[in-house]
């Protein structure tokens, strides 16, 4: 057996141990290393190699950023910033048909540009705005879909853990992936808002309408989300006018939001421990993944697997835009059994090289880019996809009196609007690098 037929054979030997219910990372992790082994032949190199990854890898201060995001999250969601989002936007759209779950979507936009992690603000403002979704009457699947889908916002409206982790492993720069994410991710809110002001004009019995508040009520809680506002301003717009590099906004926005945190009472001793306590569990997850794709990563290029991979595709002479669908299509199938990190992590050290082989009529960095944001649409997508969309379960789990199914059903327009969306993106690559091209 070849080195290629031992690559290929790895990856249903690796589906198979997930289904297993076997960690993503350790299930790479155990692929990489028996792999290496059989390709070497021997033990010794591969043991090296993991002697030494575990350091050069976590030691890299690009991934710094993570654990820093992270921790902006946490302080975020004790120092009570979700609630006055959703607050805020309630006061606004809550009158209107459908307008609470609007809100919902809106408070979950404005919570992932602070937080960067989707499962964060899908758990955050689950707790926030499902008890109010259902006090106006709201359709339990139709609630949790609606919820499940803002959260994905969290990922794509920057900052972004993904992205980073993207960047990172395609030596792209992080601030313009971060400014390329944002009108995506304000097309996706758009998109969803829309998609549930169609769904609640089908069935209107779905949904409820809050009370019309006050303008002088719509200001004093519009005035309560400057904290938010003031944190994403300098954290944003800091690291795209080269105030400070990607990490060092990172750590000034985990800064800001624990001292807002703080002044608002909502981190005492024990919350500020238990900040830390959650960021670390998260963080090291996330480097257990970054560990065992490296292994896997490593045996992959031992084996020649993504050069032969790219080379057979444009031998083919196939259409760019034919290998580009197929490559996005294979991302929401990988969505239904995996999340979106290990996807990332598993995935662009092998589509990379073959998209970067063919061309689309972009410059290598704008295209780089581009396909970066793309991915990141149809990641999102794959963490709303059953049956293992991982949005889903977090806000199911709120909802103990919703069954799983209907949590599916109603993620399903959420789920088509982000395909729409991405059909567009695809066609005009200009929507995703306008502001790129203009800033820089």
């Amino acid at each position: 057996m070849s080195n290629l037929e031992i690559a290929l054979l790895s990856f249903p030997i690796l589906l198979a141990l997930i289904f297993a219910r076997m960690p993503i990372g350790l299930a790479m992790l155990v692929c990489g290393f028996v792999g290496n082994w059989i390709v070497m032949g021997r033990l010794t190199p591969i043991l090296a190699q993991l002697k030494s990854l575990p350091f050069t890898t976590f030691a890299s201060y690009s991934l710094s950023i993570i654990p820093l995001f992270l921790l902006m999250g946490q302080f975020a969601a004790k120092g009570g910033m979700s609630q006055a989002l959703f607050r805020a936007a309630n006061a606004w759209m809550g009158h209107r048909r459908g307008g609470v779950a609007m809100a919902a979507i809106g408070a979950c936009a404005g919570f992932g540009a602070i937080c960067g992690s989707s499962i964060a603000t899908a758990a955050t403002m689950g707790k926030v705005a499902l008890p109010e979704l259902k006090r106006y009457g709201y359709e339990g699947g139709f609630a949790t879909g609606a919820l499940a889908a803002g959260g994905t916002l969290g990922i794509l409206i920057p900052p972004s853990v993904v992205l980073v982790i993207y960047a990172i492993l395609t030596e792209q720069n992080i601030a313009k992936l971060f400014l390329a994410a944002f009108v995506p991710g304000i097309l996706a809110m758009i998109g969803y808002m829309i998609a549930i002001a169609i769904y609640v004009r089908v069935k209107p019995e779905a949904a409820g309408t809050a009370a019309k508040a006050s303008m002088a009520e719509r200001l004093r809680l519009t005035r309560d989300v400057w904290p938010v506002l003031l944190v994403f301003f300098l954290v944003v717009f800091g690291i795209y006018f080269g105030w400070f590099t990607p990490t060092e906004g990172a750590a000034v926005g985990a800064a800001g939001t624990g001292l807002i945190a703080f002044l608002n009472g909502g981190l005492s001793r024990a919350d500020l421990a238990e900040c830390f306590i959650d960021t670390a569990i998260a963080t090291a997850m996330i480097f257990f993944i970054i560990l065992g794709a490296g292994v896997y990563n490593s045996f992959l290029a031992l084996s020649q697997l993504p050069q032969a991979s790219a080379a057979w595709v444009i031998a083919q002479g196939y259409s760019p835009f034919v290998v580009l669908t197929v490559i996005l299509l294979t991302y929401l199938a990988f969505g239904c059994v995996m999340d979106s990190l290990s996807m990332i992590l598993l995935t662009v050290p092998i589509f990379f090289p073959i998209v970067m082989g063919l061309d689309f009529g972009l410059p290598p960095e704008e295209f780089a880019i581009w396909f970066g944001i793309l991915v990141l649409i149809v990641v999102e997508v794959g963490l709303i996809t059953p049956p293992v969309g991982l949005n889903l379960f977090v806000i199911n789990s709120m909802a103990k009196d919703t069954p799983m199914g209907r949590t599916y059903r109603g993620a399903l327009p959420f789920v088509a609007t982000d395909i729409v969306r991405t059909v567009i993106l695809v066609l005009f690559p200009a929507i995703t690098l306008f502001l790129v091209r203009w800033l820089y």
